[in-house]
């Protein structure tokens, strides 16, 4: 186009270019609720109101509990067991005589250093091995497949009771607890990880930007921790939450057939579950409510917002409100030089007598 074609044309505008969204606007959780809607933005609140409550609870659980979790007795004496709720113990207390609302909220503790623990040894280490297995390929590639495989096949549980017993005999301290299941949970959840970043190394080792890293001369190392990995490390966030949930039901799940951490250790809502089995058929029914009821609400927020996530990182979900205001604006846009939809070539004052267009916008005539 020539320049005398562009001054008739008047003096160029500039580009009108979208504003730059803030630091708050592009953490992962916060641009994934202003992406969703409906019914998907409901259950991602929920749950990011679950997780958010469990983990307060889990950090200020100090403050929050008006006991020890393994205090018997206070300056008025001994609690007493399986004492029904009171002004003094708002949920009762255990066969043991603990206090059920201050065990509940000193459990929180060990859940979320169990998930902590186990998801990011799963990740460093599944990361490492699949980046390393996709971008090198040959027959380490195939050796770790194999292998992986191999342990994705163990039931999580039963692995836990093994590790749990051969670090400490069944009965842990703390610490001890904590690792068993975190390295149970770990082993099984690093073919996850691998599987992912494997795929996405193998995908990416072949686009233009790494080859050119390549015929310049980069290492490996540079090539596969600067450029592969900073692109094949999306979807980790949606699987670090889809499986926190199971790190705290495996935790759970040991204490309650008692492979768990000692109750004078740490709370554990398993544990207590457990030693609540006999009082359930009493009628006594605060010491196994409470614990349950902890447990399903911590799984319950972080899968809901696993599943919110989930399903926004999915394009065919994603996309509906896009698609919905699209669907307005096509509805109001004309596609012929005289107006909408329902005019002809020269407008409603062009069609001819008797013309009309049918609901597929095809001129009719008589």
């Amino acid at each position: 186009m020539s320049a005398e074609t562009l001054s008739a044309k008047g003096p160029s505008t500039p580009a009108i270019r979208p504003p730059k969204r803030s630091l708050w606007g592009r953490l992962p959780v916060i641009h994934q609720l202003r992406q969703s809607v409906g019914l998907q933005r409901g259950m991602l609140i929920a749950g990011l109101v679950l997780t958010g409550l469990f983990i307060v609870v889990a950090i200020f659980a100090p403050v929050l509990a008006p006991y020890g979790f393994a205090q018997l007795r206070d300056a008025h004496g001994a609690f007493g067991a399986q004492q029904p709720p009171s002004p003094a113990h708002i949920w009762g207390t255990t066969v043991g005589g603990y206090d059920v609302f201050s065990r509940v909220l000193w459990g929180a503790q060990p859940a979320i250093l169990v998930l902590i623990v186990a998801v990011l040894l799963s990740i460093f280490i599944g990361v490492f091995l699949g980046l390393v297995s996709g971008y090198l390929g040959g027959w380490l590639d195939r050796v770790l497949v194999v292998i992986l495989d191999a342990i994705y096949a163990f039931p999580s549980l039963l692995l836990a009771i093994v590790v749990a017993i051969a670090i400490s005999g069944g009965q842990s301290s703390l610490w001890g607890g904590i690792m068993a299941a975190a390295i149970s949970i770990t082993v099984v959840y690093i073919p996850q990880y691998f599987r992912v970043i494997r795929s996405e190394a193998v995908r990416i080792k072949g686009e233009a930007y790494v080859e050119s890293a390549k015929v310049i001369g980069a290492s490996n190392g540079r090539i596969m921790f600067r450029h592969v990995l900073r692109n094949s490390t999306r979807t980790l966030p949606l699987i670090f939450t889809l499986n926190s949930s199971e790190a705290i039901l495996t935790l759970a799940g040991l204490g309650f057939l008692g492979f768990g951490i000692e109750p004078t250790a740490a709370a554990e809502w398993g544990y207590d579950l457990h030693k609540s089995l006999s009082d359930v058929t009493s009628g006594i029914w605060w010491t196994a409510l409470f614990p349950g009821l902890a447990i399903v609400i911590s799984v319950l927020g972080i899968t809901l917002v696993g599943e919110s996530l989930n399903d926004l990182a999915d394009p065919r979900l994603r996309g509906r409100r896009a698609v919905a205001k699209a669907a307005g604006e096509v509805a109001q846009t004309s596609v012929v030089p005289g107006g909408t939809l329902t005019a002809g070539p020269g407008g409603l004052e062009g069609l001819e007598d008797g013309e009309s267009f049918d609901e597929h916008g095809i001129e009719v005539r008589p």
